[in-house]
This record gives structure tokens, C-alpha cells and sequence, in this order.
């Protein structure tokens, strides 16, 4: 066991957050922590980590447990560059690998004692093997590659953004290995290809993972075990996000089914002892019953979830068929060219995903085709609704029912209640200032007005962003109800995948258009990924085709110092093996240990010559 809550409780001003919890962590599991906002699961997080203290119960962890916690905003401050600072994690590799060079060199000076000396180095070549410590440089470029920071290594880490930081803090967890892995909201600022890579590398994770994430394709790929905490209680389900669905509806259809059968029950005791406690022949009968709804074990009235936002998207006029085109464009930013040479259509109706990775001008476009650039053509009656990722429309300091009516003056006070009571915001909430809202009701609040907005044609810009799981399936639904046209960039694949019925894909500078949904397209790009790598680049020829008589002799040439590399490196690799082993056994032979290690060091040498050739031709 890595951990245990024991019945845990802890809260604010008296309230509770997390209530009676508890739960246990084994070695190896895979955990999803779920909740609504709000619900207390960084609070959790944080009693886990030593940072709080229960009111009641305990916290029990296991002794020196290597814990990596990555926070929401989980920045990494330091004032190195990025390779440096993950260089950092392999300071016990880098000794390993000095000392048993320095031994090595020990052995080589005369009067050496060679039977300590090689002693000493087979335990260090055992530590280095068993820690696999000459590979840490791979190992840091592989995360670092497919974290997204593979032309980044020397950028100074203050020069960064907070969310590069926080990516950049999760690629030292991922180098440390810890014992147990918790990661909060670990998928923020990952573009698709990034969250494709980190799943892949946490599926070979060989310690525990404890998750709060409302990514429901990584969730569903990484976890066995679902934890949700709901109204400060922890329910543990068997399974992922898919299965914890299935089994949460089938728990709380049973609880109802408890509950109402017992107040059935209790009913029909209470009725028969309402009529027959007074009645002289009957009243022994009446008091046994009454014993036994005093001795009942009452079943608690089951606590429903809190229910989920409700959005709806309607519109006045419909538009024009083509509801927006453009003509033939490039896009750049800062000196930058993010698009060149593309022309982009949308019809009406359409439900089209932008997906790329970041930087490839996802939210740019978006922009551009808002912007009123005579390039860009809207069809007639169409209705632009525009939601902002960043809430740069919101004032901070605005009342929330201000920011609303500074943009719908004239509607009336009980409608603009009612549509922001629909997306989660109570009458508290209505009258925060912007900036006191957490991200998930500013997302909430920023839906509220696309719905006042009526537009026919919805631009989203990650409209997911910081909705917990009942409301990010809220909009879902919403937006497949919704006969207008969607145009939205998200990361969100399980939201791509309900929503999209076209993908526009932005890539190497151009804009590729694919008529069909969220699996059919990574199918096509599967395939067509298959396809390029099965097939053999060929031979680098002249213009007109043709290879010379001296490029053909050049190429077999080459092909055949490669293959004599080879063979001598294999070579050369089974007598450094036999060697090493010699060279234990002849400790006490002081004239044959120099003549093994002279000829070591020439295998080294050669070795070096070789690897350093073979580099140039392949």
C-alpha cells in the first residue's frame, strides 16, 4: 500500500469539503479522481501531499514514498535552460558513469591495486547497467521531443510561459519515475499529437498514477479505478471514466430503489399504527410495530448530483447556403507565416473541428475570419457568435449581471437570471464581481451570452476549457441539437468525436479539409502514416533520373563499409565482454591485468572511430 485516507474530514469556516473519506492507493494502480468544480479534489490532493492537515481521521503514507505532484498551475521556476534543469534528475548517473571512468583510468597507472580497482568497477558497471544511466540523454530528448519541446532545449526557463512551465514541470516528473504519479489536470495546454505522445508513455509507467483530469479519452486510456467526490463523500467504482458511467447510473437507481422501498414500508407501518394504538385489541400489535420502526436501521435519503448546466443555441433568420468563403490568403504573426497560399469554405450546417498543433494558428484563423478582412465573405443572413477562450470581453471588475446587460440592455432582469441559473451561475454568483468567478463559471458565463448573442453561425475557441465533465456533455448536447453551423478549435477529443462532422486540419503551413468525423479521420491519417513509413524513400537521383555509373559505385561503396561497421562493432563488442570477464579472473596477475586493459582502451578507441564513421554514412 502506497497510502490510506481514514476517514478523513477537513473544511473551511466550519464547513465541510471532504467529509468521512476514505480510500486506499496500491502500488501499480491507475486512478481517476473525479468531481464537479468546486467539489474539493485539489483539497484532497493537497491532504495527500502533506500540505493540509485532517480535521479528523488520517492521512497514513508510506515510509520515504516518492510522490511527483503536478498542480494545476504547476509552474517550474527556475533560472536555468530547459535541458539543464532536466539534466538535473540524472546528477546519480552522471557520478556513476565519472567514477567508473575514474577507476578505469586507476587501473591503467602502474602498481595499481587491480583487485579492489576491478571489483570497484564491476559493481559500478552493475549499478549502471541495472539504472541503464548511458541512455539518460535519450531518455531526456524523448520527453523533452514529445513533450513539444524539441527546439527548445536552450531556451532560459524565466523566458517562458506559465503553461510551458507547467508542461515543463510534468517532462521532469515523467524523467523522475516517482513511486506515485499525481497529476491535476496534466492535459491543460497539451495540443491532440502531445496528449496522443503522453498517454502512450504513461500506458509503460511502471508506478501508481493518481489523475484529476477532465480529458474522458485519457481517463479512459490510463485508468482501472474511479474515484469521484461528490457532496464531500468519495465513492470508489471498478473501472474508467466509460464503465464508472454505467456504474454510477446503475448506484444510484439502486439507492433510490432502497430508499423508496424502505419509505414504502415505513408508510405502511406508521398507517397501521395511526389506526390501532388506541384500540384496546389491537394495541399490542401497534406497539410491536412501533419497537420496530425504532429499531429500523434508517436508509439515507440518497443525494442526487447536482444537476448538470443546461445550454440551448437558437437563432432568428437562417442563413445562405454558403454561409462563409474565402478568397486565397496567408497568414502570419510577429514575422511568422502560420498559413500560405489556403482558402477556407463552410457551408450551413456544417459542425467543422480546427485541430493542428499549438502554433500552428489555430485561434489566428479563427480571428481572421472575424476580423472584416475583404478577403473573407459572409453568406447573407448569416450571424457570427464568437466565444473567446481568454474572456477578453469580460470586465473584471463587472458585477456578472452588469457584464451581461452591458451587452443585452434590453433584456429583462428575469430572463437574464434565469439563462445564467441554466449554466450553473446561482443568485450568489450573479452578483460576484468577473474576476471573483472561478475558470468554470467564467466559461459558464461566457456560454450564457453566446446563447443571448442567437447566432446562426457559432465560432468556439476551446469552449471546453475549465467545464467540469457533466457540463462539457451539456454543451455537447447542445451543439448536436443545434441545426445552425459550428466552427471550434478544441483539444478535447472525446468532444470532437461527439460534435464534428468535418475536421480542418492545420499543418506544415497549409489547411487540409476532411469530410467526415473525429475516428474516421485519425483512421485516415493511420493509414495514410502506415502507408509513408512502408514505403522506402528512393535512391537520391539526377533531375532527369538518371545515376551515373560513379553514383551507383558510390552507393554500393557505401553499403558495404556499412555492413563491415557492423560486423566489426559486434565484433569488437564480444571481446570487450570476454575481457571484462578476464580481466576479474586476473586480478592477481598484475603484468596480464595492464595487458587486458591496454587492449580495452584500444577496443574503446576503435569502437569510437567506428560509431563516429558509421554516423557519416547512414
Amino acid at each position: 500500500m502506497l497510502f490510506s485516507f481514514d476517514h478523513v474530514t477537513y473544511g473551511y469556516n466550519g464547513e465541510p469539503v471532504v467529509e468521512d473519506v476514505t480510500f486506499e492507493l496500491h502500488e501499480g494502480e491507475r486512478v481517476g479522481l473525479l468531481g464537479g468544480n468546486g467539489e474539493g479534489k485539489t483539497t484532497l490532493l493537497r491532504l495527500l501531499m502533506g500540505e493540509l492537515a485532517p480535521d479528523s481521521g488520517a492521512v497514513l503514507r508510506k515510509n520515504k514514498l516518492n510522490i511527483g505532484y503536478l498542480e494545476q498551475t504547476g509552474g517550474f521556476e527556475r533560472t536555468d535552460d530547459v535541458y539543464s534543469a532536466m539534466e538535473e534528475v540524472f546528477e546519480e548517473d552522471k557520478r556513476l558513469i565519472a567514477s567508473l571512468e575514474e577507476v578505469q583510468r586507476e587501473m591503467s597507472v602502474p602498481n595499481a591495486d587491480l583487485r579492489v580497482l576491478s571489483a570497484r568497477a564491476e559493481a559500478l558497471q552493475k549499478r549502471i547497467a541495472s539504472r541503464d544511466s548511458y541512455n539518460f540523454h535519450v531518455k531526456i530528448e524523448t520527453v523533452l521531443n514529445g513533450m513539444g519541446f524539441k527546439s527548445f532545449y536552450t531556451r532560459e526557463i524565466p523566458t517562458m510561459s506559465g503553461g510551458e512551465k507547467t508542461k515543463l514541470k510534468l517532462c521532469r516528473l515523467l524523467l523522475e519515475q516517482p513511486e506515485l504519479l499525481v497529476l491535476d489536470e496534466p492535459t491543460n495546454h497539451l495540443d491532440v499529437k502531445t496528449l496522443f505522445w503522453l498517454e502512450e508513455f504513461l500506458s509503460s509507467f511502471k508506478g501508481a498514477l493518481l489523475v484529476v483530469s477532465h480529458d474522458r479519452y485519457f481517463l479512459d486510456r490510463l485508468t482501472a479505478r474511479t474515484l469521484e467526490l461528490e457532496h464531500g463523500r468519495l465513492t470508489s467504482y471498478k473501472g474508467n471514466y466509460s464503465r464508472y458511467k454505467v456504474l454510477k447510473a446503475e448506484r444510484v437507481k439502486e439507492l433510490e430503489r432502497e430508499y423508496a422501498k424502505q419509505q414504502e414500508e415505513i408508510a405502511k407501518l406508521q398507517t397501521y399504527i395511526d389506526k390501532n394504538i388506541v384500540r384496546a385489541t389491537t394495541a399490542k400489535s401497534a406497539l410491536s410495530r412501533v419497537n420496530k420502526l425504532e429499531r429500523m436501521e434508517r436508509v439515507e435519503k440518497p443525494l442526487l448530483p447536482p444537476p448538470p448546466p443546461r445550454f440551448s443555441f437558437v437563432y432568428n433568420e437562417k442563413p445562405y447556403e454558403k454561409v462563409v468563403d474565402t478568397d486565397v490568403f496567408d497568414l502570419s504573426v510577429g514575422g511568422k507565416t502560420l498559413l500560405k497560399g489556403v482558402k477556407f469554405t463552410l457551408m450551413r450546417g456544417r459542425k467543422c473541428a480546427i485541430v493542428g498543433d499549438n502554433g500552428t494558428g489555430k485561434t489566428t484563423f479563427l480571428k481572421f475570419l472575424l476580423s472584416r478582412d475583404p478577403r473573407v465573405r459572409f453568406g447573407k443572413f448569416t450571424r457570427a457568435a464568437y466565444y473567446d477562450q481568454e474572456n477578453a470581453d469580460l470586465g473584471p471588475e463587472d458585477r456578472v449581471l452588469d457584464a451581461f446587460w452591458s451587452k443585452y440592455a434590453l433584456m429583462s432582469q428575469t430572463d437574464a437570471r434565469k439563462l445564467l441559473a441554466q449554466a450553473g451561475l446561482d443568485s450568489e454568483d450573479v452578483q460576484k464581481k468577473v474576476k471573483e468567478l472561478s475558470g468554470g463559471l467564467r466559461a459558464k458565463l461566457e456560454l450564457s451570452l453566446l446563447e443571448a448573442k442567437r447566432g446562426n453561425f457559432l465560432v468556439l475557441d476551446e469552449p471546453t476549457n475549465h467545464l467540469d465533465l457533466p457540463a462539457r456533455e451539456s454543451l455537447e448536447e447542445a451543439l448536436n441539437a443545434f441545426d445552425g453551423t459550428v466552427l471550434f478549435v478544441s483539444h478535447d477529443r472525446r468532444f470532437i468525436e461527439a460534435v464534428a462532422d468535418c475536421i480542418c486540419c492545420l499543418e506544415n503551413g497549409a489547411m487540409t479539409f476532411f469530410d467526415g468525423g473525429y475516428q474516421a479521420f485519425l483512421q485516415s491519417r493511420k493509414t495514410e502514416n502506415a502507408r509513408t513509413m512502408s514505403e522506402a524513400p528512393p535512391p537520391q537521383k539526377a533531375e532527369n533520373g538518371y545515376r551515373s555509373k560513379e553514383e551507383r559505385a558510390r552507393e554500393a561503396r557505401i553499403r558495404t563499409r556499412t555492413k563491415e561497421i557492423e560486423t566489426r562493432l559486434e565484433t569488437l563488442e564480444k571481446e570487450e565482454a570476454a575481457l571484462n570477464d578476464l580481466l576479474v579472473q586476473s586480478a592477481a596477475d598484475y603484468k596480464k591485468a595492464m595487458e587486458i586493459s591496454a587492449r580495452l582502451d584500444d577496443i574503446h578507441k576503435e569502437t569510437d572511430a567506428l560509431y563516429a564513421e558509421y554516423e557519416t554514412l547512414i
